[in-house]
């Protein structure tokens, strides 16, 4: 990684429970540098983040007062798309609010060790992909894309469009680009590849990225998606 700390905040409006996942968070790292910061709200995050928004890893309860975790997740997500956000709950039905922000998972309340452990490794192992880049070269320039802001990629006849902060478009087949990504992104057909982070929803003929980019999904793909999208959550 960039930083050798890794930067965690914890939300939750019950003190057992925030001391509860600091002390768990803290085992797990017995071997790497972490710095954690609790909050109790909210509303004391978000005027915090407003100072520091180089978390690594956000733990957040879903069921809070005026701001919930979902509403908060949202606020972060618009302005940071590599942190990693985990929801911790005591219902199962804020699932699919998960779409909307790219949640990487959603732990039910009591929490498990173990499962915790499991989580924070897929989330340590994200943030190190999120650093690869991928060099883009049109003409006599040359574009330095991050990984992990790529939303999705379209083929038209022998070239591609890369979706990003901006698009750019190279003579390059699918599949080559194809091998240069992680498994965060997913081959629609022949015409799109597309990152699972990104998708808001889906129904049976499109996917709707969390930009309201629409993506038509080929006939017969929807099952498969979604069983993709199921399984990195």
């Amino acid at each position: 990684m960039s930083r050798e700390v890794l930067k965690f905040a914890i939300c939750d409006d019950n003190d057992i429970d925030i001391e509860y996942v600091r002390n768990m968070v803290t085992e797990w790292a017995a071997i790497r540098p972490v710095k954690i910061d609790a909050f109790h709200s909210g509303e004391e995050f978000l005027f915090h983040y407003e100072e520091e928004k180089d978390y690594d890893i956000l733990l957040l309860d879903v069921e809070m007062g005026e701001i919930d975790g979902v509403t908060m997740a949202k606020k972060i997500r618009a302005v940071n798309e590599a942190v990693q956000i985990i929801f911790i709950t005591g219902y199962s039905d804020y699932i699919a609010d998960g779409y909307d922000v790219a949640a990487l998972h959603y732990l039910l309340k009591p929490v498990r060790k173990e499962q915790l452990f499991g989580v924070l490794n897929r989330a340590a192992d994200k943030l190190k992909k999120n650093e690869k880049e991928i060099i883009l070269k049109v003409g006599g320039e040359a574009y330095i894309v991050p990984i992990n802001e790529i939303r999705y990629v379209e083929v038209r006849q022998n070239y591609i469009t890369v979706y990003c902060k901006t698009e750019i478009t190279v003579k390059q087949t699918l599949q080559a680009f194809a091998k240069e990504l992680d498994d965060r992104f997913y081959k629609l057909g022949r015409s799109y590849i597309i990152n699972l982070n990104y998708i808001r929803r889906i129904s049976k003929t499109e996917a709707v990225l969390n930009t309201d980019e629409v993506i038509p999904l080929p006939r017969g793909s929807y099952d498969e998606l979604n069983r993709a999208i199921i399984d990195r959550m």
